[in-house]
């Protein structure tokens, strides 16, 4: 049964959703609606995010507005992994690419220098950094494999409680989302975010990765 009536949903199947290989038709649907400009909530490593691909134009417009979320607070961004990151961002200083290395995919969002050249991406906020995570959910790997880095945000509106089901991510964003991609249960933690643009580096939000993993 979909969670929602207003909202196109897709289920992956599996015991392990997060570690099983995706079904190749709910990554076509997926990529199909994220290429077309729209919007897709997603089941992660974490709590469900809401994702549009930043390089289409006017589609991070629309994340902002569903979320109603400041322009100043910048989307972060999933990666399928660790070169589709390094394609964004300048390198890291060696403690932080072992971080990549070691603790990816998992929940850790980096805040990184945005690399000169790196392709256009309207994420808000400074745009002299950006948010990079590599998530530990083959689905949503898969995606970004195909279609390049996705921006995301957690699949609530900006204030309220970060939903823990499709069904609840359905009915908080109700006629704002184009498909609802339903992982099953998700975690109730968001990913532990740790600004690495600055010496020393911070913590922006403490979450789901434990601060004493990163020393």
């Amino acid at each position: 049964m979909s969670p929602h009536p207003d909202v196109d949903v897709v289920e992956l199947a599996g015991d392990d959703v997060a570690s099983s290989d995706p079904d190749p038709a709910v990554v076509d649907r997926t990529e199909t609606v994220l290429a077309g400009g729209g919007t897709v909530v997603l089941p992660t490593d974490t709590v469900y995010g809401v994702a549009a691909l930043a390089s289409v134009d006017g589609a991070t417009d629309q994340l902002f507005a569903l979320k109603d979320r400041p322009g100043h607070q910048p989307l972060a961004v999933l990666v399928a992994d660790l070169g589709q990151a390094l394609e964004l961002v300048e390198e890291p200083v060696p403690e932080v690419r072992g971080w990549m290395e070691t603790l990816w995919p998992g929940p850790l969002t980096i805040v990184l220098r945005r690399r000169v050249g790196a392709r256009a991406l309207a994420l808000g906020g400074n745009e002299a950094t950006i948010g990079v995570r590599c998530p530990d959910h083959r689905f949503v790997r898969a995606v970004a494999a195909r279609l390049g880095p996705l921006a995301t945000t957690s699949a609530n509106r900006h204030g309220e409680a970060t939903p823990s089901s499709a069904r609840d991510a359905a009915a908080a964003l109700a006629g704002c989302v184009d498909l609802v991609v339903d992982g099953g249960p998700a975690g109730a933690t968001a990913s532990t975010v740790v600004d690495a643009s600055i010496t020393p580096w911070l913590v922006l939000r403490a979450g789901a990765l434990p601060a004493d993993r990163l020393t």
